[in-house]
């Protein structure tokens, strides 16, 4: 009921709001109403994107993450698929794109909920269930909000780093939304460690066992350091393959390709990062991971982005490193809190 009423609002917002959406972005005059539109179609299916997270939430939050696996699957082969029926074959271009999208997070949130209605949760769930009870969410919200608002605001951080890139020009602007693509590829790797490593941490904090939460914790950071590396590799000295995966211009993918070069570097610092941030939400420590992502995004990310802009020659590679820079900053801040909270407890007292 609670993400109900807010992808309600979020869609009127997004709906209404798109031109000063893509405003706000900077976009250039050549792409701005393709991108106003892109950004009115997925507000209006943002309800279908909550939901399509939502569930994916609730499956791994009791220890299920195949499940979240097997639908997002689904939803990637409709996404493809819807890509290549409403792009290459009707030609719709960038409406055809978000379409795809929000119709592919669709199809997978029906088969959530029908697998939801075949097996035997640890809980007992009718539509009774689904009412506003006040007590649940204001626990909901005193955990969730610093949350929320970390994302938004350092969703708002890359959004401001986006118009200083498209303020460069259309190839800056071509080449950091390729780049952007396979970063979002690349990322669901340390993503699902993320969510994973916060699972864990709440289930073993609620059995009592914290020191099993941290030995998943140096785990989990070196088994993602693992795929960390494969991706610095790729993205470093391939992200001319990877770009002209989603580009065929040859000045779109240098671009691209140069801006993925420092987000390789970020690949290496994201296992860790990551992990902690996991790990913080899983113990409660919400408010912390708040205030290292706002203080990594506006503190680090934004000058240094503005910095290197106005450095000539423009290079996205060093514009890109704001990103790393950022990262470096959050972990220093994480070790220094995983560190006065091991000192806490062995005094045993709560708290941050």
């Amino acid at each position: 009921m609670l993400f109900l009423v807010v992808g309600a609002v979020m869609t009127a917002l997004m709906a209404c709001f798109a031109p000063q959406l893509a405003r706000i972005m900077q976009a250039p005059a050549q792409a701005f109403s393709r991108t106003a539109s892109y950004v009115r179609i997925c507000g209006i299916g943002i309800v279908v994107i909550i939901a399509y997270n939502l569930i994916g939430s609730v499956f791994r939050g009791i220890g299920d993450s195949k499940t979240p696996l097997v639908t997002v699957a689904i939803a990637c082969v409709f996404n493809i698929g819807g890509d290549f029926l409403l792009i290459a074959v009707l030609g719709m271009g960038t409406k055809g794109a978000a379409i795809a999208t929000v119709f592919a997070q669709f199809v997978s949130v029906l088969i959530s909920l029908w697998m939801i209605r075949r097996r035997q949760l640890p809980f007992t769930f009718t539509r009774d269930c689904i009412r506003w009870d006040g007590s649940i969410i204001k626990r909901i919200l005193k955990l969730g909000t610093p949350i929320a608002l970390q994302d938004l605001l350092v969703g708002i951080s890359f959004l401001v780093v986006f118009a200083i890139v498209n303020s460069l020009g259309l190839i800056f602007s071509a080449g950091v939304g390729v780049a952007e693509k396979v970063c979002a590829f690349i990322m669901l790797v340390p993503a699902a460690f993320m969510q994973s490593m916060s699972a864990f941490a709440a289930q073993n904090r609620g059995a009592g066992k914290n020191d099993r939460a941290v030995r998943g914790l140096w785990t989990a950071i070196g088994i993602s350091t693992l795929f960390g590396v494969m991706m610095f590799y790729m993205a470093f000295f391939h992200g001319s393959i990877l770009s002209s995966i989603f580009a065929k211009d040859a000045e779109i993918i240098e671009a691209a390709s140069q801006y993925l070069k420092s987000y390789a570097i970020d690949c290496l610092l994201t296992c860790f990062l990551f992990c902690f941030i996991g790990f913080f939400n899983g113990m409660g420590y919400t408010g912390f991971v708040m205030s290292q992502g706002i203080v990594g995004a506006f503190l680090v990310r934004i000058p240094v982005s503005y910095f290197m802009s106005r450095q000539a020659p423009v290079s996205l590679f060093h514009i890109g490193l704001a990103t790393p820079c950022s990262t470096l900053l959050q972990i220093t801040l994480c070790f220094i809190c995983f560190a006065v909270w091991k000192k806490r407890r062995a005094r045993g007292t709560r708290g941050i």
